[in-house]
């Protein structure tokens, strides 16, 4: 007798895609590779241009309505917060509010609620912890991407099925490096750099342009947080005219073009996550700058060098780490090994809709 097909199931797949982040639309294109065919993707977006490029079949909601998204809720037989540090309220608490909305109508509605390559915290505020802790211990299933955030969830006796994993983006294809051309900046704003901080990057940054012939290429991972930070510092009066002269901005949807950025650079020096982890898998020599714990863990795993922001080492000492890795790759047995471990967080998905 013929086994009787699975039923296709529709899921929403809620996370900060379509904001023209580039780190999060990673993260939605590692997921919809993951995700099982008999799957449905219902996405939450900001851009639906930006999805129909990675889903064209996929069923777009717009995530700046939460009355949509509950709306969508409602149709769907699944609920799978997909990648990032969604449960914190340091960016904001009003969309910890919208996360944790949407956990409890799942919950309510009795259909699965799945943690997908998810950071926990920080929190500001001990309502914050308290809310994300009770929510948490009634949903199906969770993955961590970092040390940190597995250990506060084994601290909270949260019964879900849990692991933890390298963040979901390492599991992108990687290539092999060419260098010879820029040194490429994904620098963001921070409240941990005054203008003086600013200021000592860019004059280590100076101080290994004189020995070589290289342009500077300001990488904006995030367009609308980064893309006018080389104006803002220039206005500021911080970019010397030699820097300026070498200095280009670029703004990419794609990540292919992201990748060829890394792939021909001499340097990356990444503060965002996902630039760090695309700049490994470009095989591009990189120095990380940690604004972030996130990045400063991602930088342990993988052997990258990396500055904590909040204690700038002297100037001479910053350009001679940056000088140390030019034109050095990184190990690529090392990140082939890193790509292994961070396939785990799809048997979470399996798990739940088997």
């Amino acid at each position: 007798m013929a086994v009787q097909a699975k039923q296709c199931k529709a899921v929403l797949l809620c996370g900060y895609y379509g904001e023209h982040n580039l780190g999060d639309d990673a993260l939605l294109q590692v997921l919809l590779q993951e995700l099982p065919s008999r799957l449905q993707p219902w996405i939450t977006a900001n851009d639906s241009n930006v999805i129909k490029g990675l889903a064209p079949k996929a069923q777009v909601i717009n995530r700046r309505s939460l009355l949509e998204s509950i709306r969508a809720l409602f149709q769907v037989q699944g609920l799978i917060l997909g990648g990032g540090s969604l449960l914190q309220d340091s960016t904001s608490f009003k969309s910890l509010i919208y996360y944790l909305i949407l956990i409890v109508i799942a919950q309510h509605r009795g259909v699965p609620v799945v943690l997908w390559g998810q950071g926990l915290g920080p929190f500001r505020y001990r309502l914050s912890r308290w809310m994300v802790r009770r929510v948490l211990r009634r949903v199906q299933a969770i993955s961590w991407r970092d040390p940190d955030s597995f250990q506060l969830a084994e601290q909270w006796c949260l019964p879900s099925p849990m692991l933890m994993a390298p963040d979901p983006v390492w599991q992108l294809p990687s290539r092999s490096w060419e260098g010879g051309q820029a040194v490429v900046l994904c620098w963001r704003s921070t409240s941990m750099l005054d203008r003086f901080g600013w200021q000592h990057l860019l004059q280590a940054l100076e101080m290994i342009l004189t020995d070589i012939d290289a342009p500077v290429h300001w990488l904006a991972f995030h367009q609308r947080q980064d893309e006018q930070l080389f104006r803002t510092l220039d206005r500021q009066g911080l970019i010397s005219s030699s820097l300026r002269s070498r200095s280009h901005s670029f703004a990419f949807d794609s990540l292919t073009d992201v990748m060829n950025q890394f792939t021909m650079a001499r340097l990356v020096l990444p503060m965002r996550l996902h630039a760090l982890i695309l700049a490994q898998l470009a095989g591009s020599p990189t120095v990380a700058l940690s604004y972030d714990p996130k990045v400063s863990s991602a930088a342990l795993m993988a052997n990258v060098p990396f500055t904590d922001l909040q204690s700038l080492p002297d100037i001479r000492l910053l350009a001679g780490l940056w000088g140390q890795v030019l034109d050095v790759p990184p190990d690529l047995g090392k990140i082939e090994a890193i790509r292994k471990q961070a396939s785990q967080h799809s048997k979470i998905i399996d798990k739940v809709f088997n």
